[in-house]
Parts: structure tokens; C-alpha cells; sequence
């Protein structure tokens, strides 16, 4: 459970600090090239990359937990057994017999 939270905290790290790096380096002209476009391509281009990185770092994630084995995990025997109690106990009427009633004025 610990490297579980310890790849999300990471990728939701990530997911914040990629695309904010990504519009401060346009704004600052940390990128080369970005120093000769106008304000409106600035503005495009940052917002276009720093979206794509996002998407990037949400991918990573989803492969990540794609590749984790998934026969390490067991569920718990307390609550397959609360399940499996629910499922075969009959549904109970709370209205009682499904008669048609007429209408009260």
C-alpha cells in the first residue's frame, strides 16, 4: 500500500510542477526560441505543452499501474464474507404486496 501512495504523491507531484515549470520557462524565456514569438504564440504554446505534459505524466501513471502484478493483492476474508452474506440474503419489501392500489382523493 506504501509504494501505491508513494507513485500517486509522486505523479500528482509531477502533474503540478511539469506544467507550471513548463509556462514559467515560455514567460521567462528559459526555451530558446521563445523570446522571438509574439504574446498571443507565447500564450498558445505554453498552454498546448504544459496541457501535453500533463496528459504525458497521467499516461506514466496509468502504465506504471498497469505493470504492478496485480496477484500481490488479496482482499480482505472479513468483508468476502460480508459480501457474499449480502448478495444471497433476500431483498425485503418495504412498500409490501405489489398490488395495485386505488387512488386516494
Amino acid at each position: 500500500m506504501a509504494r501505491v501512495m508513494e507513485k500517486f504523491l509522486l505523479a500528482s507531484m509531477f502533474m503540478w510542477l511539469i506544467p507550471v515549470a513548463v509556462l514559467y520557462g515560455f514567460n521567462h524565456n528559459v526555451f530558446p526560441g521563445s523570446s522571438d514569438l509574439s504574446p498571443h504564440s507565447l500564450t498558445l504554446w505554453s498552454g498546448l505543452l504544459a496541457v501535453i505534459s500533463v496528459n504525458v505524466v497521467i499516461g506514466f501513471y496509468i502504465y506504471l499501474a498497469m505493470k504492478e502484478p496485480s496477484d500481490k493483492h488479496e482482499p480482505d476474508p472479513a468483508f468476502l464474507a460480508q459480501a457474499r452474506a449480502s448478495v444471497q440474503k433476500p431483498i425485503e419489501s418495504t412498500e409490501g404486496p405489489s398490488q395495485p392500489r386505488e387512488k386516494d382523493e
